[in-house]
């Protein structure tokens, strides 16, 4: 890592004066690793020594120093308020990262979700003590089926991925149910990566369908492959290439006549939602992330939440628990009244009822919305991607600008820059220096050097035109300059870095100098 400040003149013990590089830029203050700053004698608090009692860790106490630095607490509050300024987040600019839904999340929601009520609540309480909680459970629930056209949804998976297992378990579950034993998985080229991960777990075969021209599912490839060993379609609509699937009708008719299921990625579902009812479309399973349509940013490493929506086929097949209403109120369907409950569950996949905090969060987004709210979630999501597609495409390379408008986000590839050597990591790294965070890259595979922007419905058209105009900028000064950008980024806190020897050689542990 290169770090790169001014020069600080300092006066030496006899008078002369000498310069280093302190790595300071601007407000930006360079500072050390805590190993090499902080003494490992000291500590940031004073505690009265421990009385000498029997312990009963059975000879495993640490009888050396723990070897942490020790700092006072302005000093520990300054290095992480300097590592926050270093970072970047949703709240300080647009995160064009495609794909990942990265929106501004509703300061409402996170108040709901802070309500004792809801967040002090424990999953081992008598039911009878959080019914309010499961009757919260059970509305979005309603709402989540009423948004889809679907009879059944399973609330308990905790991710997209593992609202994918969800939905694939159920399938294998209803074709054991029928004695069947197909065990092929068909996905589409332009699904999400995680779909043919998931049907290989789940112990299927996956065989790839191609993409046509226009970015979407080559519909005589999966017509012609389509036969009593498929058990299911994995497709992923609007796909990843960020367009919708016209032929997801055609697909499900086709897939049902062949005695096969179809699973729906929702993990796009900000798209369309309150515009398309993917039951109407013959879904028979579908994820809908929470975190990303409904609330949350998806990514940072938060809770996130992926409820499947199950069709009537599979509906006698979802996990436990789940919420059912009683004559005196809600309780929650568990082993011991499963045997009755739900004959045909496939049983748990986790070990209580879901993500308390994304559920209220998700619900909180829906009740302040309304239903015509969330069709303009849609909307103008789409329009927003639409205008940056419009915006950039005759710069940069739009593989599918002429097939007709995108859906959620805009897909570019680096095509343009290939007759001056440079890449789709060089234009990313150059956003750095234009203050923002680079859009998704190399995703997805059906693109090569590929670049996708999903801009949310949460942004306005000035910062979209910001966003634009630093695009532009970029390109332009790239094709018309190629040498002074293959070392970009410039101006962050760190340098362009070796990303294939960070990946496969790793420094992640702090060596003192005596053993460097």
């Amino acid at each position: 890592m290169n770090n790169v400040g001014r020069p600080t003149r300092l006066v030496t013990g006899t008078g002369a004066v000498a310069e280093t590089y302190t790595g300071n830029k601007a407000l930006m203050l360079e500072e050390a690793l805590l190993f090499e700053r902080g003494g490992l004698d000291r500590t940031g608090v004073d505690l009265p020594p421990v009385p000498l009692v029997p312990d009963r860790l059975g000879g495993l106490g640490r009888d050396a120093a723990i070897g942490l630095p020790g700092f006072s607490e302005p000093e520990t509050v300054r290095h992480y308020t300097r590592l926050s300024r270093q970072n970047y987040a949703i709240d300080l600019g647009i995160f064009p990262l495609g794909s990942c839904t990265m929106k501004h999340n509703p300061r409402l929601n996170e108040k709901m979700a802070r309500l004792p009520g809801f967040a002090d609540i424990h999953p081992l309480q008598p039911q009878s003590t959080v019914q309010g909680a499961l009757e919260l459970i059970d509305v979005l629930a309603d709402w989540l089926m009423k948004l889809t056209g679907m009879p059944a949804v399973a609330m308990s998976p905790k991710a997209g991925a593992h609202g994918e297992l969800c939905g694939m378990v159920a399938i294998r579950a209803a074709l054991d149910a029928r004695g069947d034993m197909r065990r092929v998985v068909l996905v589409p080229e332009s699904a999400h990566g995680t779909n043919p991960a998931t049907a290989a777990f789940c112990g299927f075969v996956v065989e790839n369908i191609p993409a046509n021209a226009r970015g979407r599912v080559d519909l005589d490839a999966l017509l012609a492959r389509l036969g009593p060993d498929v058990a299911a379609v994995m497709i992923t609509n609007p796909n990843t290439c960020g367009l919708f699937e016209p032929d997801l009708k055609t697909i499900s008719d086709a897939v049902h006549a062949a005695g096969g299921y179809v699973y729906c990625d929702g993990a796009n579902f900000n798209a369309i939602v309150g515009r398309v009812r993917p039951g109407d479309l013959g879904v028979d399973a579908m994820h809908i992330n929470l975190h990303k349509t409904f609330s949350t940013p998806h990514g940072g490493g938060g809770p996130g939440s992926g409820p499947v929506v199950l069709s009537a086929a599979l509906a006698p097949f979802a996990p436990i628990p789940f919420v059912r209403k009683t004559a005196t109120g809600r309780e929650l369907v568990e082993e011991d009244i499963a045997a009755t409950a739900a004959p045909d569950s496939f049983g748990r996949m986790v070990a209580f009822h879901g993500q308390m905090g994304m559920f209220v969060r998700a619900l909180s987004y829906m009740m302040s919305h309304g239903a015509d709210g969330l069709r303009q979630v849609a909307e103008d999501a789409v329009l927003n991607a639409n205008y940056i597609l419009a915006s950039l495409k005759d710069i940069y390379t739009a593989p599918f600008a002429s097939t007709g408008p995108c859906m959620h986000e805009a897909l570019f590839s680096d095509d343009f820059l290939s007759g001056v050597g440079l890449t789709t990591l060089d234009l990313a790294k150059a956003l750095i220096d234009e203050g923002f965070h680079p859009m998704t890259v190399y995703f997805p595979l059906v693109v090569h050097g590929a670049m996708l922007v999903e801009p949310t419905e949460t942004e306005s058209k000035a910062n979209l035109d910001q966003l634009i105009g630093a695009m532009r900028h970029v390109a332009t000064q790239m094709l018309a300059d190629p040498d002074a950008w293959r070392s970009a980024p410039h101006f962050a806190p760190r340098r362009r870095l070796d990303e294939t020897q960070a990946a496969r050689k790793p420094v992640l542990s702090w060596k003192g100098s005596e053993a460097a």
